[in-house]
């Protein structure tokens, strides 16, 4: 009886000592940042073609913010944010290059020039976690610079400053940078994904940061046979009907389903936060993401609000949602309070989310976003932007509350919107109410003051009028 006490106190003690070890340890960080997928384009965000049953399983064991949106519209810059912790002012790449797309004669202002990739100086997300003794890893698109290892990444598969994986790229042999072909046909997401899963094996006893920018779902759009004929058989609904891009999503979930079984195979899941988004609102004329207005590359809704689950098992309430104002900016910030980093950044533009990861409220506070560019439209559809020939013209957006508000620099032109009332922005309430019109003007404007935004002021000696409308005429009735 007492040898039976003795090895139940010690069995106790062991596993005891183990969960506080769990517990006192930093935890290992997984961060999934899928190219180009809509707000609306899973099952736990609504969409009833898409299939993801591993995301939806992941969504019921954290928490869902139903109001995330990126650093900005399209890839580069959203990125560049997400990585340097800072808006696009303070690190000046607004695109990906050129700052002056669509035709010059339709331009009336000239662009700030752009910059391209974040520069090495920048103390990046992974440089700070690497302070922290997380060994670092990168699987997937960089498209912040030309080499991660002078970015703070350790372990680097098919990341450089390539922004797609090329035409035909997502099968073997590939066209993307810093990999090794794979037998012929091999998928690309899967060939990431075991990388990935080959770095959880090999260093489930260290302290990790494991990144995976999947180049999917980003043109060119390209599924398994397999599963786009499987699609094909399903009916589509609300704009949501491609079989190729719907084989796309399935390959994307399958795979993110494998890295976290992975995770629990390896016993590190319970120490590990899982944090999955998208860079930017998904392309409109391959998904739409109804009743968000316009894509990539708007600055309405559809451009820049994305989904966001966060996984943290012990510390996140599973099953839970937040509608919080919430921003790919704020990932660093969180991260580094938790990482304890020994060398913290400074200066960051979002804000800590722990506490709402704790359950609780925040102070409200505004989100901003600038644009001082031109993106052109895409050329076979109206993407339901201000007009039809580009997503954006420069300009600036403040979301404050429910409200939003666009400020455009070549006409001055002021859109206001109520998003609780009015999320898909069809009805500018700019003149019927302008104290809140001025009163975010006044904020954006500050905002802009603070950051040393650059705004685009001279005209463009190439614009033509005319010739514009009879572009906008063209285009419209197509």
């Amino acid at each position: 009886m007492f040898a039976t006490l003795v090895l139940l106190y010690m069995f106790t003690s062991c596993k005891t000592e183990k969960a506080d070890l769990i517990k006192d340890t930093k935890p290992n960080i997984v961060l999934i940042n899928v190219d180009d997928l809509g707000y609306k384009d899973l099952g736990f965000m609504g969409s009833a073609y898409y299939e993801t049953p591993n995301l939806d399983e992941l969504a019921q064991q954290g928490m869902v913010f139903y109001n995330s949106y990126a650093g900005a519209a399209n890839c580069a810059p959203s990125r560049a944010c997400l990585i340097s912790g800072l808006n696009t002012p303070r690190h000046g790449v607004y695109t990906v290059s050129p700052s002056d797309r669509g035709h010059k004669k339709t331009r009336k202002l000239v662009p700030i020039e752009n910059t391209n990739l974040l520069s090495n100086d920048v103390y990046t997300l992974p440089k700070m976690l690497k302070s922290a003794g997380y060994i670092t890893a990168n699987f997937g698109k960089w498209h912040v610079g030309e080499a991660p290892s002078k970015q703070g990444i350790d372990f680097n598969v098919g990341g450089s400053s390539r922004g797609n994986p090329g035409k035909g790229g997502y099968f073997s042999p590939y066209k993307i940078d810093h990999i090794t072909n794979g037998p012929e046909g091999e998928y690309l997401t899967d060939r990431l994904t075991n990388e990935a899963i080959s770095f959880v094996e090999k260093h489930k006893d260290t302290t990790f940061f494991l990144y995976l920018p999947y180049y999917t779902v980003h043109t060119p759009i390209m599924g398994k046979e397999q599963l786009i004929k499987k699609f094909k058989t399903k009916a589509g609904s609300n704009g949501q009907n491609r079989p190729d891009y719907a084989a796309m999503v399935a390959s994307m979930d399958e795979d993110v389903g494998r890295l976290l079984a992975s995770l629990k195979h390896n016993e590190v899941e319970n120490n590990t936060i899982v944090i999955f988004t998208s860079d930017n609102g998904g392309i409109r004329d391959i998904s739409e993401q109804n009743p968000l207005r316009a894509g990539k590359g708007s600055y309405y809704e559809g451009g820049i609000r994305v989904p966001l689950i966060i996984k943290w098992p012990g510390k996140v309430e599973p099953n839970s949602s937040s509608e919080e104002l919430v921003s790919n900016l704020d990932i660093y910030p969180t991260l580094q309070h938790i990482s304890n980093a020994e060398i913290q950044a400074t200066l960051l533009d979002g804000i800590d989310l722990n506490p709402i990861l704790e359950g609780k409220s925040i102070e409200e506070r505004d989100l901003f976003f600038h644009f001082p560019i031109y993106l052109q439209n895409y050329s076979k559809s109206n993407d339901g932007g201000r007009d039809p020939l580009f997503r954006t013209r420069p300009g600036s957006v403040i979301i404050s509350g429910n409200w939003k508000l666009h400020q455009y620099f070549e006409d001055q032109g002021l859109e206001l919107y109520n998003l609780k009332s009015d999320i898909g922005e069809q009805h500018n309430l700019a003149k019927e109410n302008p104290k809140k019109t001025e009163e975010l003007l006044a904020k954006l404007k500050h905002w802009r003051n603070e950051t040393n935004a650059p705004t685009p002021t001279k005209r463009n000696p190439d614009y033509n009028a005319d010739f514009e409308q009879e572009k906008i005429k063209s285009v419209t009735l197509k």
